[in-house]
């Protein structure tokens, strides 16, 4: 075999690996990228539910709490800001101003609801109603649901940003598009806490 065969053969040997790393840290970026956008999918479904309980327990409530229209209004207002802000950010799960904004208006909804939960125990009469205690049974399943759904979406958060800063992933991830993404965090400490329903 002449040099310059060996040479070509060689040379094209090392381009088909080089182009075959690329695509190999492509699709692995592709597929951390598409888990993290399914498990926001999850938290969105789980949200959904979540928003779609409030405006429930808020009907049943108001025949009881005549007297506190104000924190049933805030509850339903913080209900429509998340709703609002979480359809926001299910449209592109890695906008982090989208993240940041979900992020405080469910903070504020958990502390429109702990003001409604604390209202609620001084209403034996409405803690009794049977249309009430479903709803609230619903509420705790469900914040149990979300808050599985956000730490599965914390870690696949984690696993793509992982992926995107290894060697020789971090060289190519700017050049195909895939950024950084911000966790999903409550900023407002006591809002962290989850909504604690009790009967």
């Amino acid at each position: 075999m002449s040099p310059i065969i060996v040479v070509l053969l060689v040379l094209g040997l090392v381009i088909l690996v080089g182009f075959s790393m690329v695509v190999g840290i492509y699709n692995k970026l592709v597929r951390s990228k598409n888990g993290y956008v399914n498990s926001f999918s999850q938290i969105d479904v789980q949200l959904q539910r979540r928003y779609d309980l409030i405006p429930n327990l808020v009907s049943v409530a108001k025949e009881y709490m005549k007297h506190e229209k104000e924190t049933l209004e805030a509850v339903i207002k913080a209900r429509n800001q998340a709703l609002q802000s979480k359809d926001h950010l299910a449209k592109n799960p890695s906008d982090s101003s989208a993240a940041k904004k979900f992020s405080q208006s469910e903070g504020a909804l958990n502390t429109s609801m702990a003001g409604f939960l604390a209202l609620f125990e001084n209403y034996p009469d409405l803690k009794a109603n049977s249309n009430m205690e479903r709803l609230m049974e619903e509420l705790s399943s469900t914040e149990n649901k979300v808050s599985y759904a956000r730490q599965a979406y914390n870690d696949a958060i984690m696993l793509y940003n992982t992926s995107r800063e290894e060697f020789p992933a971090v060289v190519l991830a700017g050049i195909f598009g895939f950024q950084h993404v911000d966790q999903l965090e409550i900023e407002d400490i006591a809002a962290r806490k989850a909504v604690k329903v009790e009967f």
